[in-house]
């Protein structure tokens, strides 16, 4: 591991950087970057490249996978998301040997193979914030590689709508002493707005083509089902409207999409207009469109934007965080703050559950990560502001000096591929065995989960009084499990008349009327008529 970088080791990074430039002051060819980062990259390095959940520095990632492994070696990546495969390719080609990250997605087995050959060392698998603040602190950048919009010819840097992860980077490396290099899609004389400073900025590079950008946060509302239905209305009838929830955030899926879908039709009929679900931090889901429409939904703050909802978005100052430019400003790392310490509710899915509640995404032969999970569904001690929501949470579960965050998993029994989703040991264990972690990597902690919803009911665990009840609780939402199977009936009686476990009759619901005649929006095509034409869907979505 090479030292802290010093005003020196700066200077002759960039000596070597001019020489490649020559007598351009900071954009560099595309067909010199590759050399160029041969030039200010050394052995030992931590690197941060930014790839997140959305958009990446795909040109600048190619280019590291690139150099020659006999001039830079032994580089420790650090990066919130690891989603193409040149992010593996410095491992397999001994670029790098050591990686810290959030959130793996599509490389996610291809990372697990590697690992197994120990050819690289997970550092850990951290929470975004987590990351983000040791780049702060001892996981620091010498080299930081971003990407953004657009650059002036002096440096400065415009993000456009999807700000998220660059001005954390690049503020890390840009006052440590470090080099930071941005990848641009053009260079020009004047931009609409200056994100990042051009003091903060080394090097320029105009990519060959538009960055890469994944539409992550994008349901179709074809593919919601009406079990996601059920789920969605139960969700609304015994959180949202009990809690009176009005600040939260949603993972993705179809079962929040749905939600977002039944808003403006089913928590309607129940009154529940300017009561719930008032005040999001989310991406621009397209599904939220019809809630907004129809003046369910206050404002929005946003971790990044969507591909096809610029337009939308721009034409919605009053819900979203528009500039003078017209477009969105985003940022990760206040969002992640905004969705652990301003939010009532955090509801999202995962991948299994085992007895105590402790989820995970995690498991075999897959190193997923979770990304922002673990900061949106923690009960953050630090919080002193009240809520009613959070106060009636605390109250339920026996606080006396404090309130509680929700914290909601929405999965059904069963993954699309059969395998069942509550489990008596979590896949993180043999995990972490294997990998060498001094604990599972366990996505949401039990103690943290308040309320678990299947397709067979909701469990509110905040009432639970002992271990035994909790795991009782689990069990009698866990459906045709083998987990769900050794459930006693007479326990599941008497939790649902201490209104533990809720079956959606418990809840005035008929499930035979849980269909997706309830949806706002049943396609793509419909949330594009609900925006007034101004959603555009990527290609992919189209018919």
């Amino acid at each position: 591991m090479s030292e802290t970088t010093h005003p020196t080791d700066r200077a002759a990074r960039l000596a070597r950087a001019k020489a490649v430039l020559g007598a351009s002051t900071k954009v560099c060819p595309p067909n010199r970057a590759t050399e160029l980062l041969e030039a200010v990259i050394a052995p030992g390095d931590r690197v941060a490249l930014e790839g997140d959940n959305q958009k990446q520095a795909d040109f600048l990632a190619a280019c590291l996978a690139k150099v020659d492994p006999a001039r830079v070696h032994d580089l420790h990546m650090v990066q919130s998301v690891l989603a193409l495969p040149d992010h593996l390719a410095v491992f397999e080609r001994g670029i790098a040997n050591r990686l810290d990250f959030s959130f793996a997605g599509p490389q996610s087995r291809r990372l697990a193979e590697l690992v197994a050959a120990k050819a690289l060392k997970v550092g850990a698998i951290h929470t975004y914030l987590e990351l983000y603040a040791r780049m702060l602190v001892d996981l620091t950048p010498q080299v930081a590689l971003i990407v953004a919009d657009k650059a002036d010819r002096d440096g400065n840097l415009y993000t456009g709508p999807n700000t998220e992860d660059t001005p954390t980077i690049a503020e890390a490396a840009a006052f440590r002493g470090g080099v930071v290099v941005a990848q641009v899609n053009e260079v020009v004389d004047h931009l609409p707005r200056v994100d990042i400073p051009a003091g903060w900025v080394d090097v320029v590079v105009p990519g060959p083509k538009p960055y890469a950008i994944d539409p992550l946060f994008t349901r179709d509302p074809a593919k919601i089902r009406d079990e996601n239905v059920l789920m969605a209305m139960m969700a609304v009838a015994a959180v949202y409207e009990p809690y009176q929830v009005t600040r939260l955030n949603h993972g993705i899926g179809y079962a929040t999409a749905a939600i977002e879908l039944i808003l403006p039709t089913f928590a309607a009929q129940r009154g529940l207009k300017g009561k719930v679900a008032r005040n999001f931090v989310l991406n621009p889901h397209p599904t939220l469109i019809p809630a907004i429409e129809a003046g369910f939904v206050d404002n929005v703050y946003c971790f990044g934007s969507e591909l096809g909802m610029e337009r939308y978005v721009a034409s919605r100052p009053s819900v979203f965080p528009v500039g003078a430019d017209g477009n969105l400003r985003s940022n990760r790392a206040l969002a992640q703050v905004a969705g652990q310490y301003a939010c009532d509710l955090f509801i999202g899915g995962t991948l299994q559950i085992d007895p105590q509640g402790n989820s995970s995404t995690a498991t075999k032969g897959r190193i997923t990560g979770f990304g922002g999970a673990p900061n949106m569904g923690a009960d953050p001690h630090g919080r002193r502001h009240d809520s009613p929501a959070w106060l009636r949470a605390g109250e339920e579960a026996g606080e006396r000096l404090r309130g509680r965050k929700l914290v909601v998993q929405m999965v059904q029994t069963r993954q699309p591929n059969g395998a069942p989703s509550f489990v008596e040991r979590l896949d993180a264990f043999d995990l972490a065995a294997a990998a060498g972690f001094a604990l599972p990597p366990v996505m949401i902690h039990g103690d943290d989960v308040t309320h678990v919803i299947t397709e067979h009911g909701v469990c509110n665990l905040l009432r639970c009084r002992s271990l035994e009840e909790r795991e009782a609780a689990l069990r009698a939402v866990a459906g045709d499990t083998e987990f769900g199977k050794r459930q006693n009936t007479d326990m599941t009686e008497a939790l649902r008349r201490r209104g533990i476990v809720m079956r959606p009759s418990d809840l005035g619901i008929d499930a035979a009327t849980a269909t997706r005649d309830w949806l706002a929006a049943k396609s793509i095509d419909d949330l594009v008529t609900a925006s007034g034409g101004l959603y555009t869907p990527p290609a992919k979505f189209r018919k």
